[in-house]
C-alpha cells in the first residue's frame, strides 16, 4: 500500500524482480525555473529559447514548473507515489555559470537540499551530469564540436562527486548525447540550432570523450560502491521490407544513430561502416590516440531512453537533416499503429527488441530504462480530475514489454517514468504534457493524474496487475 491509499482489488500477473527500482524522472531545464537567480547565468537553452521561431509560441523556462522553489512539495509527491528512485540532473550553469572555475555555492546547496528532501523520504538520488544545458560561454568558445568541452566536463564531474558524493550514490554522465551532437549540431532544432554534419560528428566524439573522462574523474571522488552510468537513446529502426537496400538503410542508421556510441563506450573503437559512410564529411582526424580507450572507460549500468520506433527505407530524407549524410540513401517511413501527441508511433515491441540486442551484444552490462513515456492532451476538468487513459495503457504496454525481456534473460534493473511532471518539452515549449502530475502552469497547482495512482498501485504490487 503507498500513501495515496489508493491501492484497488488486482491481482498482479506479471511480478518485477525483489529489489527492482521504481523511479520517475526529469530534467533541469525543463522543470526548475529561476533561471536568473542564485549566480545562475545562460546555458545554451536559455539562448535557443530567444531566438524567434525556435520554440514554439516564444516560450522559455525561465519559470518551468517551478521546482527551485518549490522541492518540497515536489519531493511530498514522490513519497506519495512509493517511488524508490528520482533521477534529476544538475544544470551545470547553476553551479558552474562559466562552465570553468569554482562552484556557486547557492548552486550547490539547491542540490544537496533536493538529495537530502530525497533520503528524507526513503528516495534514493540519482543524479545526471549533463541533460543538454550547456553554460552559453563554453557554446561561445566552441561547444561540443570543441575539443576542450569535454575537459570542461570533467572537471564539472570533479566539482559535484566533491559536493554531492557523500548523498547521491548513482550519477549518471550524459543523457542522450545522440540529441546533443545530432539536434543540436546537424540539423538544429535543439539548442544551439547549429546545422552542420561535421559539427555533429565532431560534438558525438566529444562527448565520448566527455562521458570517458567524466566517468575517470567520478571514480576517483566517489565512494567505492558508488555507480557510475550513460544514459542512450537507441533507435529501434526497422526495414521497410527484407529487401538489400532497405536493410542496408537500417545498418546506416544503425551506425550514426546507436554505435556511434556504443562502440567507443563498450568496445573502444569506431564503427568501420561509419567510417566509410561519413567519409565525405570527414576523416575523423579530431579522433586522437587514446581518445577511444578514454570513452571506454568501465560504467556500472547503461541507461535506455525509448518511446517509439522508426521505419526507413532506401531513398532520400530532406536536409538539414540529424543523420550526417545518411539522409542521402534513407527516408523515413510512417509506422503502422495508435500515436502519441508528439505524433509518435505506440509500439512497445522496440522497446523489448532493443533490451534483447543488448542482452546479446552487451553480455554482463546491467540495464536501466531510464525515460519511457507519452505525451497526450490531457487535462483537468471541472471537477479537478485528469484522466489519461492513454498514457495509462501506453505505460502497461511498455512495463509488460520490460517484463517479457526480463523474461527472456534480459538484465534490466529499474524502470524511470518519464516523466514526473508537466514541464517544457524543448522546441515544442509548454504544449505537450508528459507528466504523470499535471501542472497548471499559470498558478503551478500540481494534480495527480489518473497515470500516477495506477503507477503508485504497479509499485505497491511490485508488477502489473488486471482487475
Amino acid at each position: 500500500m503507498t500513501a495515496l491509499d489508493a491501492h484497488s482489488d488486482v491481482t498482479t500477473v506479471l511480478r518485477f524482480p525483489e529489489g527492482f527500482r521504481w523511479g520517475t524522472a526529469t530534467a533541469a531545464y525543463q522543470i526548475e525555473g529561476a533561471a536568473a537567480e542564485d549566480g545562475r547565468t545562460p546555458s545554451i537553452w536559455d539562448t535557443f529559447s530567444r531566438t524567434p521561431g525556435k520554440v514554439r509560441n516564444g516560450d522559455t523556462g525561465d519559470i518551468a514548473a517551478d521546482h527551485y522553489h518549490r522541492v518540497d512539495e515536489d519531493v511530498a509527491l514522490m513519497r506519495r507515489l512509493g517511488v524508490t528512485d528520482y533521477r534529476f540532473s544538475v544544470a551545470w550553469p547553476r553551479v558552474q555559470p562559466t562552465g570553468r572555475g569554482p562552484a556557486v555555492r547557492k548552486g550547490l546547496d539547491f542540490y544537496r537540499r533536493l538529495a537530502d528532501s530525497l533520503l528524507e523520504a526513503g528516495i534514493r538520488p540519482v543524479a545526471t551530469l549533463y541533460h543538454w544545458d550547456l553554460p552559453q560561454e563554453l557554446e561561445d568558445a566552441g561547444g561540443w564540436p570543441h575539443r576542450e568541452t569535454a575537459y570542461r566536463f570533467a572537471e564539472y564531474a570533479q566539482v559535484m562527486a566533491d559536493a554531492l558524493g557523500d548523498r547521491v550514490a548513482t550519477w549518471t554522465t550524459l543523457n542522450e548525447p545522440w540529441c546533443a551532437a545530432f539536434l543540436g549540431y546537424g540539423n538544429g532544432v535543439h539548442a544551439p540550432g547549429r546545422t552542420s554534419d561535421l559539427a555533429a560528428l565532431r560534438a558525438a566524439h566529444h562527448l565520448n570523450l566527455a562521458h570517458g573522462l567524466a566517468a575517470r574523474a567520478l571514480r576517483g571522488a566517489l565512494p567505492g560502491a558508488a555507480e557510475v552510468s550513460l544514459t542512450l537513446n537507441l533507435h529501434a529502426v526497422r526495414a521497410l521490407s527484407q529487401a538489400p537496400e532497405d536493410l542496408d538503410a537500417v545498418r546506416r542508421i544503425d551506425a550514426v544513430g546507436n554505435r556511434i556510441f556504443l562502440d567507443p563506450v563498450f568496445h573502444g573503437r569506431l564503427p568501420e561502416d561509419l567510417v566509410r559512410d561519413t567519409a565525405a564529411v570527414t576523416d575523423w582526424s579530431f579522433v586522437r590516440d587514446g581518445d577511444l580507450a578514454t570513452a571506454a572507460a568501465p560504467i556500472d549500468s547503461l541507461g535506455i531512453n525509448y518511446y517509439s520506433p522508426a521505419v526507413v527505407a532506401a531513398g532520400t530524407s530532406a536536409s538539414p537533416s540529424p543523420w550526417a549524410g545518411a539522409e542521402r540513401h534513407v527516408r523515413f517511413e510512417p509506422a503502422p499503429g495508435p500515436r502519441t501527441a508528439m505524433d509518435w508511433p505506440v509500439d512497445a515491441d522496440g522497446l523489448h527488441g532493443l533490451l534483447v540486442r543488448l542482452r546479446d551484444e552487451l553480455p554482463g552490462v546491467p540495464l536501466v530504462i531510464t525515460e519511457n513515456g507519452a505525451a497526450y492532451d490531457d487535462y483537468a476538468d471541472p471537477s479537478g480530475n485528469v484522466k489519461d487513459p492513454e498514457r495509462v495503457a501506453y505505460l502497461h504496454a511498455h512495463l509488460a514489454a520490460v517484463h517479457r525481456a526480463l523474461a527472456d534473460g534480459a538484465d534490466v534493473r529499474g524502470y524511470f517514468l518519464w516523466s514526473l511532471l508537466d514541464n517544457f518539452e524543448w522546441a515544442y515549449g509548454y504544449s505537450k504534457r508528459f507528466g504523470i502530475v499535471h501542472v497548471d502552469f499559470a498558478t503551478q497547482r500540481r494534480t495527480l493524474k489518473d497515470s500516477a495512482r495506477w503507477y503508485a498501485e504497479v509499485i505497491a504490487r511490485g508488477g502489473l496487475g488486471e482487475s
